[in-house]
């Protein structure tokens, strides 16, 4: 495949918190001997481009390489846009390589990939170098990536290689629902860390917790104060709140915390960072009785739902709580039923349209419920929540019934903590857990299910934009205002920002080619060739 590169192009770029420039002559990066350009098909938009636009050079992932990649090899990355710099943002793409340094050995020009933002082998201070964050991402016409920064020294890929049949939208959605699909696929931890270090706080037997498993290091202590450093497993033979407000900050990250409460109440509600259960996977887990193994055998194995569950999918009708919906409804679950929950009744009528068909051939019950009429009441065995507002995270813990799961999705920013019934999560043994991305694993599974017919990632698919509708298209993410995902077509420079169901007045020979108001290859067809 032989293709003129232009020397400039059409890009979105963050150069300041809440700053954003349309550029239009931004230079395309020159390819060097490890590097490839991509010219990107379709990319989506996301809760966390908010995030970083908001953050900009206070986001962890946008600060400077610390591991992995050394200066000289990062002197070489033009796309390679740290701290203060201006970068484009776009971390959903499908794209397609078209021209490839002579050291390239993976990928060839021609191929059609998907990228997984989070370079796990690639480290910030704080987290982890990711595309579109640190490295310019999507939002441009086209996009240089370095061959180092995608293959992981494991041989881990984090470009993968699709087929031509699926359309770009299709593709391009892949990552959010990943990272759907993740959060019910992480793999929880059931005992005390091999190798780690445990903290004993108060007067217990820890002998039955230690019989399997052996820490590295296990330091008693009657006051925590008196210890130092974090730890990957503290059990706490108490019940002061402050005590254990004391303790969950000195979790490590995927550090547990045991409440052996030994039959007595804890004396108030506990001020919990949602944040880090998020973010830093941080557990709570505890037992009403004397012995520690009995709190951390309800941990689940993984976040998955189980046969019978009565779920609550809370923020249902928006992007993510949209791909929740459908993949639990399609789920091969028995006795399963789901309330989806929103604000809006336009936008629960709209879910109703993708939701009900599937749940009826699944025979899965489905209520919708706005919850600014009606309010839940408790008694759900798995909760899956959209809403990053630390206060409602509280409250719908309270809805959790016996051996609950609580699926808190939506990220709330580290340090916001706010008060939580511990002795009601204690009590009845809900599992409430939390996490960030996708890993590449997550993405095959749902480029399989695309294949094999099991899901149709279009659904989520709300309004469409080029690059001059970016800042309206942003904005509808920022204020909520969208009822799905946005796909934005870089190609299509001039494209504004339009709905779906916006498209007969617009894009009449667009819109004639939807399914039933969702998107199909024949409307991206009828898009690229009738509005260039």
């Amino acid at each position: 495949m032989v293709q003129d590169i232009p020397t400039t192009q059409h890009a979105i770029q963050f150069t300041g918190k809440d700053e954003i420039l349309v550029n239009k002559a931004k230079p395309v990066d020159p390819v060097g001997s490890t590097q490839m350009l991509l010219q990107v098909e379709a990319c989506g938009i996301c809760f966390s481009d908010t995030k970083l636009l908001h953050a900009f050079d206070s986001h962890p992932r946008k600060t400077e390489v610390v591991k992995g990649l050394d200066a000289d090899a990062l002197a070489g990355i033009p796309s390679y846009h740290p701290g203060a710099e201006a970068s484009t943002p776009g971390h959903e793409p499908v794209a397609r390589i078209v021209r490839v340094g002579d050291e390239v050995r993976h990928f060839k020009v021609g191929d059609r990939v998907l990228v997984q933002a989070d370079w796990k082998h690639i480290r910030t201070a704080n987290s982890n170098a990711a595309f579109g964050y640190n490295f310019d991402g999507a939002l441009q016409e086209y996009v240089l990536v370095d061959e180092r920064c995608v293959i992981a020294p494991d041989g881990e890929q984090f470009l993968i290689h699709v087929s031509d049949e699926p359309s770009a939208a299709a593709v391009g959605l892949i990552e959010p629902w990943a990272t759907v699909e993740g959060s019910y696929a992480w793999k929880e931890r059931n005992h005390v860390a091999d190798g780690g270090r445990l903290l004993v706080v108060g007067d217990g037997d820890v002998d039955a917790l230690l019989a399997d498993h052996a820490p590295a290091d296990v330091v008693r202590a009657t006051d925590p104060s008196e210890t130092e450093g974090n730890f990957d497993d503290i059990v706490y033979f108490g019940h002061d709140a402050a005590t254990i407000e004391a303790l969950l900050d000195r979790l490590d990250p995927k550090g547990v915390l045991c409440l052996v409460l030994g039959g007595a109440t804890i004396d108030r509600k506990v001020s919990v960072d949602v944040g880090r259960i998020h973010y830093d996977f941080i557990r709570i887990c505890g037992t009403t009785g004397s012995s520690p193994l009995e709190g951390y055998a309800w941990i689940p194995a993984t976040g998955e739902v189980r046969d019978g569950d009565d779920i609550a999918i809370v923020g249902a009708a928006g992007p993510m709580g949209t791909m929740h919906t459908i993949r639990n409804v399609v789920l091969e679950r028995e006795g399963l039923r789901v309330t989806a929950t929103d604000l809006s009744d336009e936008r629960l009528a709209h879910l109703r349209t993708l939701v009900d068909a599937r749940a009826a051939e699944r025979g899965v019950e489905v209520r919708y419920v706005n919850t600014g009429d009606e309010q839940l009441q408790p008694g759900f065995t798995y909760i899956a929540c959209m809403v990053p507002v630390p206060a409602f995270v509280s409250e719908l813990v309270e809805l959790a019934g016996e051996g609950a799961i609580f699926n808190a999705f939506a990220g709330i920013p580290v340090g916001n903590p706010h008060p939580m019934d511990l002795q009601h999560v204690i009590e009845r043994r809900v599992f409430m857990f939390g996490t960030s991305g996708s890993d590449v694993s997550d993405m095959r599974t749902v480029l399989r299910k695309i294949e094999d017919g099991i899901i149709d990632t279009h659904i989520s698919l709300d309004a469409i934009s080029g690059i001059a509708g970016f800042e309206d298209a942003i904005g509808a993410v920022m204020n909520r205002t969208s009822g799905g995902k946005i796909m934005v077509f870089p190609q299509l420079r001039d494209l504004p920002y339009l709905r779906l169901s916006e498209l007969a007045e617009h894009l009449p020979h667009v819109a004639e080619k939807l399914n039933g108001g969702v998107w199909t290859r024949e409307a991206e067809d009828a898009l690229l060739r009738g509005t260039r």
